[in-house]
């Protein structure tokens, strides 16, 4: 049965790490539901495994996306703003064949499993280092701050080639992007100084090119033998270092939150280190980050379930939902880090999975494997309840996770 009268997108959460119980009706009663969008238009919902994979691989869904394609926020921008804000040249919002074109390059060349398995010593030394300094502070601590955030910030930093000591004004306006009550004002200002950042370390890696990812691509050629413009690479550079820091410092926050309320997990990776691999797919499919879902265009009109679908419609694919659904997993309220998890939707599906999956994984393995090691007995130094949540993000994850040992 399909929901014919639109409601907003599910957003309250009885236990901070499920999402909403409203998607638990949805799945069986509206798999493919009528939804209200914060300017009163209306689109879809979808909330089933079957239905959002299927839609995340068929090419009528459009991935093109105008920063007002949200389901709970009313901040649109201007074509022109939009080309201004230095994600215009992101390949997030595009579809084959100009997304296939940025996506080929990055992946035959930038981010090949060879390469990203090529920087586990480094990941490894730069969380034993954070993991030292945390030692050395003493307790209570906030995991967030001193291990989460910094260990993805310092790594994608060093495989673009931006400096580390900037990383204050990129996390800034990185938490900007994402606030769901920052005003029109605010998100042009984050994007217009990461613009402006961004446009000068480009072009000071024209003049003085080093080994890492950004000088690498200024002299890269693409298939079609035309080098990346000066917007393409703002474009690039710019989502490769949102993303790159900000999923994986939330997943290790959330992660260690999940795992400390549920010690007989904790203990599980704590005394079974070869879990690791199933435990970092099952937290990925447990605690989905991407907590609003993808949005999509409707290119031409199409069946989706059982539903019709009209071109020119928005589509919602609600990624923590699908991650949720009985008839994909069994008992999927239940994390379960000996689970093996590993065809979930936590990195997304089809030509625009997560381009970064393998650097997130080995980050997040290395982060979980000697936090557990060397905090064998961490533990929550405030009640789980007084945890502050990032239910006003659109990256979930916590804003502080205090701790004691």
């Amino acid at each position: 049965m399909t929901q014919t009268t639109a409601h907003p997108l599910p957003m309250e959460r009885k236990d901070p790490l499920a999402p909403p119980v409203e998607y638990d009706r949805l799945r069986t009663e509206a798999p493919v539901s009528r939804l209200s969008f914060p300017d009163g238009s209306e689109g879809w919902l979808v909330s089933r495994f079957a239905d959002v994979t299927s839609a995340l691989v068929n090419p009528v869904f459009s991935s093109e996306r105008r920063f007002n394609s949200s389901a709970v926020n009313t901040v649109t921008l201007t074509e022109e703003e939009r080309k201004n804000s230095g994600f215009a040249a992101s390949f997030i919002g595009m579809d084959p064949p100009d997304h296939t074109r940025y996506r080929r390059m990055l992946t035959g060349g930038q981010f090949t499993v060879r390469r990203m398995k090529s920087l586990t010593p480094r990941i490894e030394q730069i969380v034993d280092e954070h993991l030292d300094a945390m030692e050395a502070a003493g307790p209570p601590a906030d995991l967030v701050q001193q291990f989460a955030l910094p260990i993805p910030s310092l790594v994608i930093c060093e495989l673009l080639g931006v400096p580390y000591e900037d990383r204050v004004s990129f996390q800034g306006r990185t938490s900007t992007l994402l606030r769901l009550d920052r005003s029109k004002e605010e998100l042009l200002d984050a994007l217009n100084g990461m613009a402006t950042y961004m446009r000068g370390l480009v072009a000071d890696k024209r003049r003085n090119p080093d080994d890492a990812l950004i000088s690498d691509l200024i002299t890269a050629v693409p298939e079609d033998g035309v080098p990346l413009t000066d917007e393409e690479l703002l474009g690039i550079s710019n989502l490769l270092l949102v993303a790159g820091h900000e999923t994986t410092a939330n997943m290790i926050g959330l992660g260690t939150l999940a795992l400390l309320t549920h010690p007989d997990q904790w203990a599980m990776v704590r005394d079974n280190p070869d879990t690791i691999e199933r435990a970092v797919e099952e937290m990925l499919r447990y605690l989905s980050i991407i907590q609003f879902g993808l949005p999509r265009i409707a290119k031409a009109d199409t069946m989706l379930g059982d539903q019709q679908v009209k071109a020119g419609e928005s589509v919602v694919l609600a990624l923590a939902s699908a991650n949720r659904d009985a008839a994909h997993f069994a008992s999927p309220e239940i994390l379960d880090v000996t689970r093996d998890a590993i065809r979930h939707v936590g990195f997304g599906y089809g030509v625009h999975q997560c381009l970064g999956q393998q650097l997130a994984r080995m980050e997040m393995r290395s982060a979980f494997a000697k936090l557990t090691q060397r905090f064998p007995n961490l533990r929550l130094a405030v009640p789980a309840d007084e945890v502050p949540m990032r239910s006003d993000m659109a990256i979930y994850g916590v804003h502080k996770l205090p701790v004691s040992w």
